[in-house]
């Protein structure tokens, strides 16, 4: 009878000193789950990529010193069931958060967003070297990507590159998403916006979609006026039926990697296959990304004859329907270039 008693007080003994361990723990658990990683205050910015393993996440936190036992901070995220709910993204952290902050807000997925804005009329080259400027792409896999032929045809493009299809327009990225993802969202925009009653117009017109593309990019390069696109759309338009060559500017230096702004005749004279001083038609692809306006003059251009612009040095442009017209408009506009 009293080796049962004795017995009895000894598992009730280990039994009080396991419960008084666990509360032990719970309480170190709790404290260390709401204790600030220092009182230094200080922003660190972590970047967690797509694909990233939970393992992986937690050793980037350690060695960005938001971590000071990674066993601990394993076993809360555990706790929490939020190890397999991480987002990717990049995170700007402060050392006086305290370890359950930090899941919370890796769970949350509240990461640093970028909003960017791309006009209208750049190319896949001056968007890479805008996006590469946010640290949002590498900015040669960007362009590779955009004329990767596989990936390509994947977005319902008739082409061999994006060029044209990465609609301008001010987009929230960051920086887990990549290069992929982002000319998905663009190009997505882009067949947002050129819906079906405009397909329809362009075969209305006899046109392909990747034509009206490529002559709505023209259009953007040759006025950023509103209510000129559709003059200059017309002026490409009569001379495609009259079998004359286009001769826009912008196209002789499409291929140029730096951005020409002063085009020369030599420019003009290159022997390229966007340059429409030298071929007949439109060049094979978009020299640019067009928005709505130019869009929209590519499918309706005015009613008119005119065969010739030429600018005016103030961003507007002169028309004319003869030959011997334009001559004088452009003596008149070099004769007051040459003024100022």
């Amino acid at each position: 009878m009293k080796i049962r008693t004795a017995t009895r007080k000894r598992r009730k003994n280990h039994a009080l000193i396991l419960t008084g361990i666990i509360v032990m723990a719970l309480l170190a658990g709790l404290y260390y789950s709401l204790s600030p990683i220092d009182r230094r205050n200080e922003i660190v910015t972590v970047d967690i990529p797509r694909g990233t393993s939970f393992l992986r996440s937690v050793n980037l936190l350690e060695n960005a010193g938001l971590i000071k036992n990674k066993y601990l901070f394993s076993a809360l995220v555990i706790a929490r069931n939020a190890h397999g709910h991480i987002r990717a993204g990049e995170y700007e952290l402060s050392t006086s958060m305290s370890p359950l902050d930090i899941i919370n807000k890796l769970v949350k997925g509240d990461i640093v967003w970028y909003e960017v804005t791309i006009p209208e009329d750049f190319t896949v080259i001056e968007i890479a070297a805008r996006l590469a400027s946010y640290k949002l792409v590498d900015e040669k896999e960007f362009v590779s990507l955009c004329g990767d032929a596989k990936f390509v045809a994947s977005l319902g493009i008739e082409g061999r590159t994006v060029e044209g299809y990465l609609y301008p327009d001010t987009y929230r990225f960051d920086k887990s998403m990549g290069a992929k993802y982002i000319i998905k969202t663009m190009v997505n925009q882009f067949w947002k916006t050129f819906n079906h009653e405009m397909q329809e117009r362009a075969e209305e017109l006899g046109m392909t979609i990747p034509q009206i593309v490529t002559l709505a990019s023209i259009i953007g390069k040759e006025s950023g006026f509103k209510d000129e696109k559709p003059l200059v759309s017309a002026v490409f338009y009569n001379r495609l039926k009259k079998r004359m060559r286009l001769q826009s500017d912008p196209t002789a230096v499409y291929d140029l990697k730096a951005t020409t702004r002063v085009i020369k005749r030599k420019h003009l004279q290159r022997n390229t296959p966007y340059n429409t001083y030298v071929i007949n038609g439109l060049p094979p692809g978009p020299i640019a990304n067009p928005a709505i306006d130019s869009l929209q003059a590519a499918l309706h251009p005015a009613s008119v004859n005119y065969l010739y612009f030429v600018s005016n040095n103030d961003g507007s442009h002169n028309f004319s329907s003869s030959l011997s017209a334009h001559n004088r408009a452009v003596l008149k506009y070099q004769t007051n270039r040459k003024k100022e």
